[in-house]
């Protein structure tokens, strides 16, 4: 593949995604991203002078824009990580996921399955389409119960998984109406660098450091599998270049933690890296109402991903989450930028003004 277009491309795993393809040089990167609240475009900064990054604020909704696009980079693949994304916002305002995850996602469709019918006409085509989903979809599982794999029965609890699923059943129904060259995969809690701190693991870190409360939904016995965002993106790249058209793949980091035993173990290593006399962080935890439809346990079977492409996450949780809590120590720049808000006044003076892109240009 030469060229490849990601959507959501300045959120936590997309811009983890484009990172490490453009240090490997997997290929050249194309992204298209709406820039929300989550997104930040700084965290790609390094890439600035890198002639094989190309980068273009939009909407994947914008039919008209997404078409430019196509039309004008001819990418090899499109990889969809644009989504909406946290629970606890889609109980408060579950329209824009609607918006973004389910109609967002079709129009997306429709555009790439026209320039996909196009370029087959003069060449033989090798187009991809990568919809990036999650475990949520599957519902909730007992404590005994085995873990979810690709034939497991949807069966989403919150407005956010209900808007995945929706969209998966869309992606999936493309390639078995039209021929639609689809693969989908469903992933684990993902953690690691650059995650918003709305997110339990980068929240707790942050919190602790600040001493400030560190709450914790319910009795904090819900289980979740844990993913390192590297691990991740090694996975989804073998899924791209070596997945068999028209199937999912789960990724899963091996991983069962309960919440409570993710905010202990970060307690443990901030006593080691930022000690204070007669202080324990594990005294700030605090258990909070538990939210509606809260799921208990959530678990991925990775048998076929490992079988079928050989691949097996490189980082346990302990080595993941200590790389994690050491980055988010040290790269303070970064989250004061996104806690103060100061980089949507970035985006504001860069895109929002009279230099914005407008979607008829299309120019990254």
């Amino acid at each position: 593949m030469k060229t490849v277009l990601v959507t959501g491309g300045s959120g936590f795993i997309g811009a983890n995604f484009i990172l490490k393809a453009r240090h490997h040089n997997w290929f050249n990167v194309v992204n298209l991203d709406k820039l929300t609240y989550a997104s930040n475009p700084k965290t790609l900064d390094s890439l600035e002078s890198d002639s094989g990054y190309d980068f273009c604020r939009g909407d994947i909704a914008d039919s008209q824009q997404v078409s430019a696009l196509l039309n004008q980079y001819q990418p090899d693949a499109v990889i969809n990580f644009a989504a909406e994304s946290h629970v606890d916002r889609s109980i408060l305002s579950p329209e824009d996921f609607i918006q973004t995850n389910i109609l967002g996602t079709f129009r997306l469709l429709e555009s790439c399955k026209a320039y996909w019918e196009k370029r087959s006409e003069s060449q033989p085509s090798t187009f991809r389409f990568l919809h990036i989903s999650t475990d949520e979809v599957f519902g909730s599982l007992g404590p005994d119960d085995p873990a979810f794999h690709e034939e497991t029965s949807y069966a989403p609890n919150s407005p956010y998984s209900a808007s995945k699923a929706s969209s998966d059943h869309l992606v999936r129904s493309y390639h078995h109406t039209y021929g639609f060259p689809i693969l989908t995969t469903n992933c684990s809690n993902n953690y690691g660098p650059f995650q918003f701190p709305e997110k339990l693991i980068p929240l707790m870190i942050l919190n602790a450091r600040d001493k400030l409360s560190l709450p914790i939904y319910g009795d904090g016995q819900n289980i979740r599998d844990w993913l390192y965002v590297g691990d991740h993106c090694e996975a989804i790249q073998l899924v791209l270049q070596q997945g068999r058209l028209g199937e999912s793949y789960n990724i899963g980091g091996n991983n069962e933690v309960t919440n409570l035993e993710v905010v202990q173990q970060i307690c443990t290593r901030l006593n080691q890296l930022l000690p204070k006399e007669n202080f324990d962080y594990a005294s700030l935890i605090t258990f909070i109402k538990d939210r509606p439809g809260h799921d208990r346990r959530y678990a991925i079977d990775s048998t076929k991903i490992q079988r079928e492409l050989g691949w097996v996450p490189q980082e346990s949780f302990e080595s993941g989450l200590s790389k994690t809590i050491q980055w988010y120590i040290e790269q303070t720049d970064w989250i004061e930028q996104v806690r103060s808000g100061a980089y949507q006044a970035w985006i504001q003076q860069n895109y929002d003004d009279a230099r914005s892109i407008e979607a008829s240009d299309s120019s990254p």
